[in-house]
Parts: structure tokens; C-alpha cells; sequence
């Protein structure tokens, strides 16, 4: 199991929802083989049975082409905004004439081909159809259920929480995800005795599916203390000559009392899902507000499992806060404890050891020493050394 698959924790693995797959599209085709085994079965005729079956498809797609055109009637007045002022760009993203068009020639030539004789009966039933297929687009009932909705966004990237991992990947953690071994190498040099774990030195990023994001980590759980700041790193960013990253080192205590150290903050786009929640403007419910901070876990830990740069400097710590928050008020130290004795247990990557290279050299008293006297030097394979 990759390294990335293992930050679910015992709580977030239920909370978290997988992408979706292709198990709708394998359920079409199995009702599709059992309605065409059902018909077989019925022994009907097979000219009317074929003249029906085209009939309704030729159904579906004068539905298409009616729907086409009430969407064409609003887009010509956009043009110029929409459509860079092309009516054909406008025709064709409100007609999908690759394949509707085609399918309704077809079908009409086929109805015609089978109607043997009774070819006065072919504008009545496609005069029927269109009537049909209106009162279904004036009634609203062609519109996609919620689950479509989600899994074409979803599958587009076109969600609010896409946006904001995206954003927050490339204009913060991809800046200061690189540098994070660097600065807790030097606070540790500079601190011998506070950060002994070097499996839990990495970026400890919370994201609370509530969205409810505390400034004050001391003030969410008692069991969390601040530490001190590790060092600041300024760059030119945005028209800002001199911006400051800098990160919090926090001690958070166990059941025995014994402190962990690790850097702790939270993900801080989650506060737009809340706000955008609150604002009537947004028009974002609570439900909505869950689905996209579980969407933006799942987005944030794909796009950074393929950056190459940030691999093993983060930890995402997904939680859901309990219904009664008074009765469990060290629920958050808990939580953060089972990650950082999680990390300890855990067998590192290749490409994780291959970023300790890059550390300092110099090693704290408290860190392992082998001390090597000069005959116990390991020799060459040759040890005549020609």
C-alpha cells in the first residue's frame, strides 16, 4: 500500500469519498442485455417491434434538438460575451449535431422503411414526440438528478473545492513544502532535545470537514501548546518584495503527558467554504459545504501525491468533529496523536530517504552517533588497494 494510501486515518477512511468509477455505465449494459433478452422473449413481431424502437429513439433525439433550441434562443443575445461573437460557436455548443443529428436521420429513414404503407402516420407520431419532449422541458423533468450534477463536476474539475487545492497547492505548499525539512533541521540544530522524531518533521496540514477553522490551536484543544516559530523565508511573490513563510512548532501531549513537537496549521481555503456557507449570496447550504471540503481532501492529496517536490513533507489530517464537542474536548490531540505515532510505524519510501540528503550534516547530542575508531573503517573489496 503507498504511503499516500495509509494517511487515511482510523476516522477520515469512512469520511473521505473515493472518485467515482464506472459501475453506472456497467449497469446500462446490464439492463440493456436483460430488457433486449425480455423482448426476445416475448416472441413479438420484429417489423413493429423495430418500428417502435426507432420511433423512440428518434423520440430522444428530437427531445435533444428541441432542447437545443430553447438554449439558442437565449444564447444569441450573448454572442459577443459568450461566444466570442460567432452564431455558429453558439450553434454548435447548443446542438451536438456529432451524434444527435446523425441518430434522427437515421432513425427517420428506418420509421419510414418499416412503416409499410402508412406513411401518413409518420407526422403525427413525430408531431406527438416533439409535443412530448416539450412538456417534458416545460416541466423541468429533463434535468440531471444531483448525483449527475456532482459526477460531471467532478469529473471536469469544475467544483469549488478544485479550485481552491489548486490554488492552495500552487500559491503556498508548493512554496513552502520544499523548505519545510530545511527550516525544522535548523530549528533542531539551533534546539537540540525538542524535535527527536524525524519521521513526524514534515508539514501536518488539518482539514476539519466542519470548515471550522480556529486561529488559535491553544484555544481548540488544551492538549496543544505553542512552541516557538521555525525560521522565515522571504520571497518575491505577487509584487511583494519581502514576503514572509513562516510555520508554528506545536507540543502536543499525549495520555501518558509526554509531548510530541511537530508543525501544525490548518487548511486555511477551507475558510471560504464556511464563509461562502454564510453568505446568502453564495447560496451554499451546509450539505453543499460538507461535499466540497471532503472533494477538496480528495483533490489536494491527488495533486500533491504527483508533485514530485513535495513528496514526504506533508501529512493531511482530515477529521470529522464530534456531535457533542463538550464531552470529547481533547477529540483534536487524539486525532493528531494517532497521526504522529502513525508516522513512526510506518516504512518510508526510497524517494523519502533521498530528500534527507539534502539536510545538514551536523546532528544533535540526542540524535544517534556512531562513533568508528580508524581500524574499524570499512575496508576496499581489493585490499591490496592497486
Amino acid at each position: 500500500m503507498s504511503q499516500a494510501r495509509q494517511q487515511l486515518s482510523h476516522s477520515s477512511a469512512t469520511l473521505i469519498p473515493e472518485a467515482r468509477g464506472r459501475r453506472a455505465q456497467v449497469a446500462v449494459f446490464l439492463l440493456l442485455a436483460l430488457s433486449s433478452a425480455a423482448l426476445y422473449l416475448a416472441g413479438q413481431p420484429l417489423v413493429p417491434t423495430a418500428r417502435s424502437l426507432t420511433l423512440h429513439i428518434a423520440a430522444l433525439q428530437i427531445g435533444a434538438l428541441l432542447r437545443g433550441i430553447c438554449y439558442l434562443a437565449e444564447e444569441i443575445f450573448h454572442l459577443q460575451s459568450r461566444h466570442q461573437g460567432s452564431f455558429w460557436r453558439a450553434l454548435g455548443a447548443c446542438f451536438p449535431w456529432h451524434w444527435h443529428g446523425p441518430t434522427l436521420f437515421v432513425c427517420a429513414l428506418a420509421y419510414v422503411a418499416l412503416l409499410d404503407g402508412e406513411r401518413q402516420l409518420l407526422s403525427l407520431h413525430l408531431g406527438l414526440a416533439s409535443l412530448c419532449q416539450l412538456l417534458n422541458l416545460a416541466l423541468g423533468l429533463h434535468r440531471p438528478s444531483a448525483v449527475e450534477v456532482s459526477e460531471l463536476a467532478e469529473r471536469s474539475r469544475q467544483n469549488v473545492a478544485h479550485g481552491l487545492a489548486w490554488s492552495y497547492y500552487v500559491g503556498y505548499l508548493k512554496i513552502v513544502l520544499p523548505r519545510i525539512r530545511q527550516s525544522l533541521a535548523q530549528f533542531s540544530s539551533a534546539h537540540p532535545g525538542r524535535l527527536l522524531r524525524r519521521e513526524t518533521w514534515k508539514l501536518h496540514i488539518l482539514v476539519p470537514l466542519s470548515c471550522d477553522v480556529a486561529d488559535d490551536l491553544e484555544r481548540a484543544d488544551s492538549d496543544i501548546q505553542y512552541v516557538a516559530d521555525l525560521g522565515e523565508t522571504t520571497l518575491a511573490r505577487g509584487g511583494t518584495r519581502h514576503r514572509l513563510y513562516r510555520h508554528s512548532l506545536y507540543a502536543v501531549s499525549g495520555e501518558n503527558g509526554e509531548p510530541w513537537h511537530c508543525v501544525l496549521e490548518f487548511a486555511t481555503p477551507l475558510q471560504s467554504l464556511y464563509a461562502m456557507s454564510q453568505d446568502a449570496c453564495a447560496a451554499f447550504s451546509r450539505e453543499e459545504r460538507l461535499e466540497q471540503a471532503k472533494l477538496f481532501y480528495r483533490a489536494l492529496e491527488e495533486i500533491l501525491r504527483g508533485s514530485k517536490e513535495c513528496r514526504g513533507t506533508y501529512r493531511l489530517i482530515a477529521y470529522q468533529e464530534p456531535a457533542a464537542a463538550e464531552a470529547e474536548p481533547h477529540f483534536l490531540a487524539r486525532e493528531i496523536l494517532w497521526h504522529l505515532r502513525q508516522q513512526c510505524h510506518e516504512e518510508y519510501a526510497l524517494d523519502d530517504a533521498t530528500l534527507d540528503a539534502n539536510l545538514p550534516t551536523s546532528l544533535s547530542t540526542t540524535e544517534l552517533d556512531l562513533q568508528l575508531s580508524q581500524e574499524e573503517l570499512p575496508l576496499p573489496l581489493h585490499s591490496d588497494c592497486f
